[in-house]
């Protein structure tokens, strides 16, 4: 379609000639999603569709303990420092934003009484600013209640560059101010068209001021709520033990009518996932497990139990390997992995080439991932107007051996490839798990057969995605030479997914390893892109943005894109459990109940 005719079907839907739902329909059919559709609505001020979350109960409460499996267990409950998707799940429980994406990447109030229009006053014109009016009443769980005031003082905990958040890079260079006691209103330096990015989903959950004041900065890890949190969510705070056992019981005073329908919550961590698995399909010891990683064969067998179902929800996460950019072996100024170090072999563009063709990505599906796993080339796959077509991957060892040979990489008596005092033998380190064991053998082999020596590293998950700073074998400090992990998109728009690759949210030792772009890679036309990306009104020439950082990172190859990954769950059989690939599973953790 070409940019005019989309930007006239736009304008229809804005007059009310073109119903919302036959626009996305449209865009559908010509291979976009519908929370793709969505989003291009919103992003030209178009309100959105209202989403009703099933629900059945008609009273609080009844519904006896909700056990949760979650075999990477959180080790913290701030969700600002959860720079794991487990330690988000866990602050979830009790932590709100003021809003929350639903599966059809469609905004659903949560804290905030609605969301922000043109229509309704929300929105301003230029761009610039975005009015949330708060639900009235609510309170925390301590009992004391929740204002504006909390929701300014987040955004300036969490923008504070001296409290070391992960979520930094959203609230930097934004101002939040209060309207009064229960409105705000965001305020952004230039026009802004991902504006549901601050105070919504992952990144927006609200901290209770009264709490948090005296942990601003340098002391945030120093905070007492960090491990015992008081929020406004469903479930109240009892116990917890960092990767094991985290427990609440219901809130009496919860702001949501009929809610929550379970009485008490127990999110089990450790494990594995096929055990997980097997936890809730074959012997319905547990209600839910998260993450279900696990080689499609297997979960297909534990179905035949019939006790519970697979459920797999497309969303935009990423199976991939990054080679370091950094010298992980030497310090510079006292710092090991500086930004200001490069690789010894991997500055070499031959041998990141080399690399990317001995990933058997299409082995790696089909005799691992099955339908939970899709071989890809791009690092942005979901939505379909962010996809690449411009990227195609390869296995080929004999091309690999061509290229090291041509770049000078000459094996030597041991059969392992050398330049000059430089060895191509590499530490690569994961999580503890099956498929990921799997996947480094196959690339092992691969390369073995190239000249290259891995000599691979598996780390405890609870230890690998803990965001301890004190601990060296933490994926964001990425002291090996590869790794490999998924990274989840928590949200329909790129925006904040992408940032990850961006030169100033390098990982290091000034911000405790906090931040995202892990490889500390930096590409100066890429931190362009983005920069442009968001203040870029258009919505045609703001996806071309986004596949363009695609293309540069891939194709760089300190990237190496293995496979896309729909999220894999599994719920017992009379479970109601509302997913969002957008979000967190627990996204609407109020509204889950078990039929009669």
């Amino acid at each position: 379609m070409e940019e005019r005719d989309l930007r006239q079907l736009i304008e229809e839907v804005r007059e009310g000639k073109l119903p919302r739902r036959g626009f996305i329909q449209r865009m559908v059919a010509l291979g976009l999603t519908a929370p793709m559709a969505s989003m291009m609505l919103m992003h030209s001020g178009i309100a959105q569709a209202q989403t009703a979350i099933p629900y059945k109960p008609t009273k609080k409460g009844g519904g006896g303990t909700l056990k949760l499996l979650w075999w990477q267990g959180p080790v913290h409950l701030n969700p600002h420092f959860a720079g794991g998707t487990k330690d988000q799940e866990g602050s979830r429980i009790f932590y709100e934003p003021l809003a929350a994406w639903d599966a059809d990447g469609n905004l659903v109030p949560v804290l905030a009484t609605e969301v922000p229009t043109r229509a309704n006053g929300g929105l301003s014109a230029d761009g610039k600013t975005v009015t949330w009016k708060l639900k009235q009443g609510v309170t925390w769980h301590d009992g004391k209640p929740f204002t504006a005031d909390d929701v300014v003082f987040t955004a300036k905990y969490a923008g504070d560059p001296a409290t070391s958040t992960v979520t930094v890079g959203t609230y930097r260079d934004i101002k939040v101010e209060k309207v009064d006691s229960h409105t705000v209103r965001v305020v952004f330096a230039k026009p802004t068209p991902f504006w549901a990015e601050p105070l919504v989903g992952t990144v927006g959950m609200i901290l209770p001021q009264h709490l948090f004041a005296e942990y601003i900065g340098a002391k945030s890890r120093d905070n007492p709520a960090n491990i015992k949190p008081v929020g406004t969510g469903p479930y109240k705070f009892l116990d917890f033990k960092p990767g094991d056992m985290l427990r609440g019981e219901a809130y009496a005073n919860y702001h949501q009518p009929n809610r929550p329908y379970f009485d008490a919550i127990e999110m089990k961590g450790g494990g594995d996932a096929i055990s997980a698995a097997r936890a809730v399909l074959q012997t319905a010891e547990y209600d839910y497990a998260w993450n279900l990683q696990v080689e499609d064969e297997i979960l297909k067998r534990l179905e035949d139990a019939k006790k519970g179902k697979v459920t797999i929800v497309a969303g935009g996460n990423i199976e991939f390997i990054s080679l370091n950019y950094a010298d992980p072996w030497n310090e510079v100024d006292g710092e090991r992995g500086s930004a200001k170090s490069r690789h010894p072999a991997f500055q070499d563009k031959a041998v990141r080439e080399a690399m990317g063709l001995l990933v058997d990505r299409k082995g790696v599906q089909e005799f691992i991932y099955g339908r939970t796993g899709i071989a890809t080339a791009n690092f942005l796959n979901n939505p379909e107007k962010f996809k690449s077509n411009n990227l195609k991957f390869e296995f080929n060892v004999d091309k690999a051996n061509q290229i090291l040979e041509a770049a000078g990489w000459k094996k030597g008596p041991d059969g392992i490839r050398a330049k000059g005092n430089t060895k191509l033998k590499f530490v690569y380190q994961t999580s503890v798990n099956q498929p990921r064991q799997k996947t480094q053998a196959i690339v092992k082999d691969a390369c073995t057969k190239a000249g290259i020596d891995l000599e691979l590293k598996s780390v405890t998950a609870a230890v690998y995605f803990g965001g301890d700073f004190a601990n060296p074998d933490t994926y964001q400090k990425f002291w090996t030479d590869m790794q490999m992990y998924t990274t989840t998109m928590t949200q329909p728009d790129p925006q904040y997914f992408m940032e990850q690759h961006c030169s100033w949210e390098f990982a290091q030792k000034a911000n405790k390893w906090a931040s995202r772009n892990l490889t500390r890679w930096r590409n100066d036309e890429y931190d362009a892109a983005h920069k442009a990306a968001q203040v870029e009104l258009d919505p045609v020439k703001r996806a071309a943005l986004f596949i363009k950082m695609n293309d540069l990172v891939c194709g760089d190859g300190y990237v190496i894109p293995v496979v896309y990954r729909p999220r894999a769950s599994a719920a017992v059989t009379k479970l109601s459990a509302p997913l969002s690939g957008w979000d967190n599973d627990m996204w609407a953790l109020p509204h889950w109940y078990r039929e009669a």
